[in-house]
């Protein structure tokens, strides 16, 4: 599964950086005697309503939903390690007031306080990725408390502790490095959900704004043209499914690797 999912991944991001050699059009390039046109030699995935090459257009959507992936995991992951270490190492007060943020946050449809923040901030790739960072550090953070309230009872952090090491030094070098593996099959599967999401708000006109490509307003544009052009939603809808398969396929063999427990 592992091999699997590393493959898929590794496949899109070969072609995203490959985009020009792959295909040789530019996506904003219009042919519009030629709209519409299904899939053919000079075109394999054809040309959508402006008469623009999917294939050019898709290789350029897969940098874009890469992009928000690594820089909403980036952000999360970091400010859901910091918060959590610091909730469950000291406890008290501290481990109070972060929880119940933690717990006001997830109260809340994710998608609709991404919907909610990126209209009130406006549409744009930099609005996306905050609005999805300011959802997306509560689950890293519940996850990495819950390592720190183990971790710090374990042998090796008492005898730190009892060696005088700061509280600084012990949560960074000794309480957060055993919540990795969790972490890193926690960024392996929010990839993916940072995909669907970026691609859901570029759906709803709430993300990447025209003419620059994105895999959600591909599928929009081809809404009017389903049954007369299937084409334009079927690739952009393979392209999302097959790279979210990847990235949950590769976090789901990471977490059997690094729990054999939970291993089917």
């Amino acid at each position: 599964m592992v091999r699997v999912g590393l493959a898929i991944v590794l496949v899109t991001l070969l072609a995203a950086a490959a985009g020009p050699a792959l295909s040789p059009f530019d996506p904003a390039d219009q042919d519009l005697a030629r709209r519409l046109e299904g899939p053919s030699l000079s075109h394999p995935l054809g040309l959508d309503e402006l008469g623009r090459d999917i294939l050019a257009r898709l290789l350029v959507g897969a940098r874009i939903s890469l992009m928000v992936g690594i820089a909403v995991v980036g952000v999360s992951s970091t400010v859901g390690m910091l918060f959590g270490s610091i909730a469950g190492y000291f406890g008290g007060r501290v481990d109070d007031v972060i929880s119940r943020v933690i717990d006001v946050l997830m109260a809340f449809p994710g998608i609709l306080l991404a919907i909610a923040l990126v209209a009130v901030l406006g549409p744009s790739l930099t609005n996306v990725v905050l609005a999805l960072s300011v959802i997306g550090w509560v689950g890293y953070a519940r996850l990495v408390r819950g390592q720190a309230l183990r971790a710090r009872e374990l042998e090796f952090v008492q005898a730190a502790r009892a060696l005088g090491a700061g509280s600084r030094r012990i949560v960074f070098r000794h309480v957060l490095p055993t919540a990795f593996p969790a972490v890193m099959v926690q960024a392996t599967l929010g990839m993916a959900g940072a995909i669907i999401a970026e691609a859901s708000l570029s759906f709803l006109g709430l993300g990447v704004q025209p003419p620059t490509p994105s895999w959600g307003t591909m599928l929009d544009a081809g809404r009017s043209h389903l049954f007369d052009a299937p084409h334009l939603t079927i690739f952009p809808g393979l392209a999302i499914a097959t790279l979210v398969l990847g990235f949950n396929f590769l976090g789901d063999g990471l977490r059997d690797r690094v729990d054999p427990k939970m291993a089917r």
